[in-house]
């Protein structure tokens, strides 16, 4: 875990990945299209489907899934974005960009525009977790959707639970959006919309249990193994029922998972003179914090991230990561800089980093990821022509 895995914008990553199919869909993707999966590859289907299984990571793959459907259809790896996080992945997921240009860069993210950091996902304020919004999501999803490009009938799966948030609907534009209850449910609605008629078709199924079971339990949990292995045997059984489709199922996921121990949990309350130096809560992610710091007190922030944190993390000035790229290719989204801070701490091997509000209980996940990684980084494209 000592090598930074960086994403691969250029042709090998999730970005490429959607820039691949909305070539073959007749579009004018920004990014180029994936290596070794050109979009002519795509244009003789009906329907082209995405599964995305938030947090399936390609060493997990490879690891677990000895006899599985899921390996015995593996194309290769490709990468996630940066951060390798659901908020920024999933959304170049319904965007066909990164987040240089769609700026939704973590879990908890600063939003000038409201004075206020965000938890994103649920878009609610990370003081009080209900809205009470004054304004239209729109305002902050500002961006075009992948969907709104396209020219044919779009359909997003997405758990009934978060079918309707503010998210996935402005994330939603263009698409028709269905909601699953079951993974009996998730499967049975993709091969109805597939067998609907011999048009063109786009859909998009998200899946996320299998990242939340990582995350509760810990991607070495027996719990997520028990639910990769459910998944494998549904995933199997679908694709006999998408016999004589026209369909073309590619299956990848957002990021991969580590685990975290109890020793490489760092609370900020145990380190108080970095905590004096900030003037933000961490934003970003337990594995990618991004760093608000009191401008006179830059050099004491700097001295104390190189010296007490030098064993648990590598410090970057945020600027530099956007200009190297990490968050994507291209002219960046002007909100880009205030969302990422003035320093992101990129954590090393398996340590995070974590504040507490005072509404908030200290609380760390076994499951984590953000990071730069191997395992959080790298994410398997499988390819199944029924």
């Amino acid at each position: 875990m000592k090598k930074i895995y960086l994403p691969n914008y250029k042709d090998g990553s999730i970005v490429n990945l959607m820039a691949s199919i909305e070539k073959s869909l007749g579009g004018k993707p920004l990014y180029k299209p994936l290596k070794g999966f050109k979009p002519d590859e795509l244009k003789r289907f009906s329907n082209i489907i995405l599964i995305v299984i938030d947090g399936l990571g390609y060493d997990y793959l490879m690891r677990n899934g000895k006899g599985s459907f899921l390996k015995k259809h593996l194309r290769k790896s490709i990468t996630s974005t940066f951060p390798s996080t659901t908020a920024s992945a999933i959304t170049a997921f319904n965007t066909g960009v990164a987040p240089q240009q769609h700026a939704i860069t973590g879990w908890f993210t600063w939003l000038k525009e409201l004075g206020a950091v965000f938890t994103i996902l649920p878009f609610v304020p990370r003081y009080n977790n209900h809205s009470g919004r004054t304004l239209e999501p729109k305002a902050i999803f500002d961006y075009s959707t992948f969907e709104s490009r396209l020219k044919i009938s779009t359909y997003k799966l997405y758990p009934k639970k978060i079918v309707k948030s503010d998210y996935t609907s402005s994330n939603s534009k263009g698409a028709n959006l269905m909601p699953y209850t079951a993974q009996s449910s998730f499967f049975k609605a993709i091969v109805k919309l597939a067998k609907l008629d011999r048009k063109k078709k786009f859909i998009h199924a998200y899946w996320p249990g299998f990242d939340t079971e990582c995350h509760h339990h810990s991607p070495k949990s027996k719990k997520a193994l028990l639910h990769f292995k459910k998944l494998d045997r549904g995933l199997g059984l679908f694709i006999k029922k998408m016999q004589g489709t026209s369909s073309i199922i590619i299956i990848t996921a957002d990021h991969g998972q580590i685990d975290v121990p109890v020793k490489s949990r760092i609370s900020l309350k145990d380190h108080p003179e970095l905590a004096k130096t900030l003037a933000l809560p961490l934003c970003g992610e337990p594995r990618a914090a991004y760093c608000y710091v009191h401008a006179p007190k830059a050099k004491q922030f700097e001295k104390y991230a190189k010296t007490k944190l030098k064993k648990c993390c590598w410090l970057f000035k945020s600027e530099d990561l956007i200009s190297k790229n990490w968050f994507g290719l291209f002219k960046p989204n002007p909100k880009l800089l205030d969302r990422v801070g003035d320093y992101v701490l990129v954590m090393k091997k398996d340590y995070v980093i974590k504040d507490f509000l005072i509404t908030e209980k200290e609380h760390f996940l076994l499951g984590n990821h953000g990071g730069v990684s191997r395992q959080e980084m790298l994410v398997p494209l499988i390819v199944v022509k029924p």
